[in-house]
C-alpha cells in the first residue's frame, strides 16, 4: 500500500497503474479511490494513472478536527499526491467534489496541471440555492454520524441524480451503494461540513477563471439539474473550456456511462497533448446570430 504525506501531515492512500503521460483521478463525495476502476483499467493502457482516497476516506487518515478539511486543502492534496509519486505535471480528472478540487488545483497550482476534466461540478454553486445546499449538507452530515453509513447509504445513493445510474446498471449502482455504506462516519461528516458546505461558489471565482490558461473540459449529465447552469457558466468563464452534456445521464457519470465518459476524456487529452485545445476563436462572437457584412 502506498501513502503520500501531505504538507500538513495527513497520510493519503493512493494506487498507480500504467506508464505514460500522468493522469490523476479525484473522486466525489459518494465515492473513493475505487470509483475510478473503469478509468484506471482503460487509461492505464497508455498513461500513468493515479487514484487516491481523499482525507476522511479510509485507508487514508481521517482527521477528527473539521478544520483540517477545506476546499483549498483538497486542491493541495492532489498536488501532494503527485509530488509523492515524483510527478511534476498531470492531467487532472475529477467528479463532483473531485471536479471542484480539480478546478481549484488548476487555479492554485497551474504549473502542476496539464489539463482539467471537471465532471458533475456544480452543487452549491447556484447563488439561488446556496442556503438550501448548506442546510441539506448539514442534514447529510448528521445522517452519516447518527444513522451510520450502512443505514444511510441506500438513501443517499437513490438521490434525484443517482437513479439514472440505478436504472441503467442496477448491479453497478448496488456496488456503489454498498461501498458508500462502508465510509467512515466521521470522515464523511467532516468532509461534508469542511469542504462541501464551505467551498466558494463557482460564480464568485469568475475573475480567477477568466485568467486561467489551463485547458478544461466540463462534463455534465442532462438530468443532473444543479450542474447544468454552473457548467454553462464555466464554459463561458474559462477561456480554454469545452462543455460536454451527456444525454439521459445523471451525476455519477464515470460509472453510469463509462464508455462515453472515457471516449470524451481520451479525445480531450489527445487534443491537449497535440496543442489543439485553445481558447475560443474571437470570431465566434456569442452576441452574433448571423453575419451580414
Amino acid at each position: 500500500m502506498a501513502f503520500a504525506t501531505t504538507s500538513d501531515g495527513i497520510r493519503l492512500f493512493y494506487e498507480t497503474a500504467g506508464q505514460g503521460t500522468p493522469i490523476i483521478f479525484v473522486h466525489e463525495f459518494g465515492g473513493s479511490h475505487w470509483s475510478w476502476e473503469p478509468q484506471m483499467n482503460a487509461f492505464a493502457r497508455r498513461h500513468r494513472c493515479i487514484t487516491f482516497a481523499a482525507r476522511g476516506y479510509r485507508p487514508s487518515d481521517v482527521p477528527a478536527d473539521v478544520e483540517r478539511y477545506s476546499q483549498a486543502r483538497a486542491a493541495d492534496d492532489i498536488v501532494d499526491v503527485l509530488s509523492a509519486e515524483g510527478i511534476d505535471k498531470a492531467h487532472v480528472v475529477g467528479l463532483s467534489m473531485g471536479g471542484f478540487a480539480s478546478l481549484h488545483a488548476a487555479l492554485r497550482h497551474p504549473d502542476r496541471v496539464k489539463s482539467v476534466v471537471a465532471a458533475g461540478a456544480g452543487y452549491g454553486a447556484e447563488k439561488a440555492h446556496e442556503d438550501y445546499f448548506k442546510g441539506i449538507s448539514e442534514q447529510v452530515a448528521r445522517n452519516f454520524q447518527e444513522r451510520g453509513p450502512k443505514d444511510f447509504a441506500p438513501v443517499y445513493a437513490e438521490g434525484a441524480s443517482r437513479v439514472q445510474f440505478q436504472n441503467k446498471d442496477p448491479r453497478g449502482w448496488q456496488l456503489f451503494a454498498d461501498r458508500l455504506g462502508q465510509h467512515d462516519a466521521l470522515g464523511a461528516a467532516n468532509t461534508m461540513r469542511g469542504v462541501q458546505m464551505r467551498r466558494p461558489s463557482l460564480y464568485d471565482l469568475e475573475a480567477e477563471f477568466g485568467k486561467l490558461d489551463v485547458p478544461v473540459l466540463v462534463m455534465t449529465g442532462d438530468e443532473d439539474d444543479h450542474c447544468i447552469q454552473p457548467g454553462l457558466f464555466l464554459k463561458r468563464a474559462i477561456p480554454r473550456c469545452g462543455l460536454a452534456v451527456l444525454p439521459k445521464a445523471g451525476h455519477t457519470l464515470n460509472l453510469e456511462e463509462p464508455e462515453l465518459f472515457n471516449r470524451l476524456v481520451a479525445e480531450f487529452i489527445a487534443q491537449v497533448e497535440a496543442g489543439q485545445w485553445g481558447p475560443r476563436d474571437p470570431r465566434a462572437n456569442p452576441a452574433q446570430i448571423m453575419r451580414t457584412n
